[in-house]
């Protein structure tokens, strides 16, 4: 079932759902149609399979540079430099446009799909909570403020990088360097006066 949620999620980086047949998937897998059925339940079982895999890739490699940041920053100057380099990496390497576009793109599959919102909220929890925990880790060391929660912060901080998607389909999309200046802005803000 791997190689069919692989070849499904293949297919939806490149095109749109509408275009995904079973018997496709089944002739491109080897993976007999009954067993696809018999597994997933329906095509869009598949889908949403699919879906939640993509979706928890993509945390598991945030949370992996996410944890990063937690453990090694242990002054304020590493901390900073640590989390300005995240949110570079984020908010603006190449392959981040894509990743925000196929993560907006599930996202609005789940409004209308209640199994599909079940499984990757799960999912983005946890990458909430991995920030979350960044956030609090620099208030517990009075770098960060600590009148507005951890969790507003991380979820104020994802809806700025994610929401770039806005910008990446804009005909005059703003500059990356500026770009950047705006999220150090932002950062700042949340400093605690040295």
């Amino acid at each position: 079932m791997q190689a069919v949620l692989d070849e499904v999620g293949e297919r939806l980086m490149h095109s749109d759902e509408s275009l995904i047949r079973i018997p496709d998937i089944c002739e491109a897998t080897g993976v007999n149609y009954g067993s696809v059925y018999h597994h997933f339940g329906s095509r869009e079982g598949v889908i949403d399979a699919a879906y939640n895999q993509m979706f928890l890739r993509y945390a598991e490699q945030d949370i992996a540079l996410l944890k990063h940041l937690s453990e090694s920053a242990k002054t304020l100057e590493e901390f900073s430099a640590g989390f300005t380099a995240l949110m570079s990496t984020f908010s603006s390497r190449p392959d981040r446009s894509q990743r925000r576009s196929i993560r907006i793109r599930i996202v609005a599959a789940s409004l209308t799909r209640p199994a599909l919102k079940a499984l990757i909220g799960q999912t983005q929890s946890r990458v909430t909570e991995e920030l979350m925990v960044i956030v609090q880790y620099g208030q517990d060391r009075g770098w960060l403020r600590s009148d507005v929660s951890a969790q507003s912060v991380a979820v104020a901080l994802q809806a700025l990088l994610v929401g770039r998607v806005i910008d990446d389909i804009s005909a005059l999309p703003v500059d990356p360097a500026e770009w950047g200046q705006t999220m150090a802005v932002f950062y700042s803000s949340l400093l605690v006066e040295q």
